[in-house]
């Protein structure tokens, strides 16, 4: 996957420089590998401290601003996600999910508050914000991924930032599974493969789903997943990808 125009900037990026969206990017980077600094877009002492110390660590030349070295540094998560994937798989199901692996080895976060940051951005084509939860956006970003290489290219979900526009497409390319279609035998289970995307379905509404992410493994009674804007608690405003292990309670299909 390309990596997108606003993960560059003008170098040097150092001390002084005010209200800077420069400056902003490399702060959210140093927060998310560690060194807290205030996401302000200026530069100032304590973010020249955070400088030297991630290039302390780096083993870096201790410069206090941001060079050509520093920045590739600061960037190298987004680059090891972006890069081709590490698998020979022909299969955009089993791609699906190395694609999910990649992204959870980096442990992408929000930084800068609730759905913001650079791996917020990357996600929803450029969006950050309150009104962009980014589960579904997640999960576009990593069929988008599987199949970029495939040809031909295999058919699947165009995508969306939204769960209930997912399902709709899916339904459209008759790949959406039901919970109910599970349970009568209408649909057998075997059609479920690691890959597949889950939804989490509004327990008072049929036709909304508020929460999605690809599930890894399945089991008799429980899924393996790795989903994006959840955490510990498995809600569905959360700050990170995770991995984790649900039931199938409430919960509906889409094959890719």
């Amino acid at each position: 996957m390309r990596i997108p125009n606003e993960y560059s900037v003008e170098l040097p990026v150092k001390r002084g420089q005010k209200n800077s969206k420069d400056v902003k990017l490399v702060q959210e980077w140093l927060t998310l590998h560690g060194f807290s600094v205030r996401v302000d877009g200026d530069f100032g002492p304590a973010t020249e401290a955070a400088v030297r110390k991630f290039q302390t660590k780096n083993k870096l030349r201790q410069l206090g601003y941001v060079d050509e070295l520093t920045f590739r540094a600061l960037m190298s998560p987004i680059t090891r996600v972006c890069a081709v994937l590490p698998t020979t798989a022909s299969d955009v199901s089993a791609r699906v999910v190395a694609a999910a692996r990649v992204h959870l080895r980096e442990h992408p976060r929000e930084v800068g508050g609730s759905n913001m940051g650079p791996w917020v951005r990357l996600y929803t084509k450029g969006k950050q914000g309150p009104d962009w939860p980014w589960c579904a956006a997640f999960v576009t970003y990593l069929i988008n991924q599987g199949k970029e290489t495939l040809k031909p290219k295999p058919t699947t979900i165009e995508g969306s930032v939204s769960c209930d526009e997912l399902a709709r497409q899916a339904k459209a390319l008759d790949k959406f599974v039901a919970e109910a279609d599970i349970k009568s035998g209408t649909v057998d289970r075997s059609v479920l493969v690691p890959g597949t995307i889950f939804l989490v379905r509004n327990p008072k509404n049929a036709e909304d789903w508020t929460h999605t992410g690809v599930v890894t493994a399945f089991h008799t009674e429980y899924l393996d997943t790795i989903e994006g804007n959840t955490n510990d608690a498995g809600d569905r405003e959360g700050y990170e990808v995770c991995k984790r292990t649900r039931g199938y309670k409430n919960m509906d299909f889409i094959l890719v």
